[in-house]
């Protein structure tokens, strides 16, 4: 699963990876950062920690993902 949303506090956007065959659990920052993690959870769990949907132009979207990864909680 992949995920882009663009976010108010850069001009890149926010890239959420989750790759279970490969192993890779990502997320690239609109400023180009990025956090890794072992797995799903540890993954869905920062993001509930640390974005919400209105730092997002289209909060729908964020709360789009959250719903596609709930599955992984």
């Amino acid at each position: 699963m992949e995920f882009s949303l663009n976010s108010y506090d850069g001009a890149l956007p926010v890239e959420v990876t989750l790759d279970e065959d490969n192993g890779r659990y990502m997320i690239r920052k609109s400023d180009t950062s990025g956090e890794y993690f072992n797995s799903p959870l540890e993954m869905v769990k920062w993001i509930r920690d640390n974005f919400k949907p209105e730092d997002f132009c289209i909060p729908a979207e964020f709360t789009q993902m959250m719903n596609s990864l709930a599955q992984f909680e």
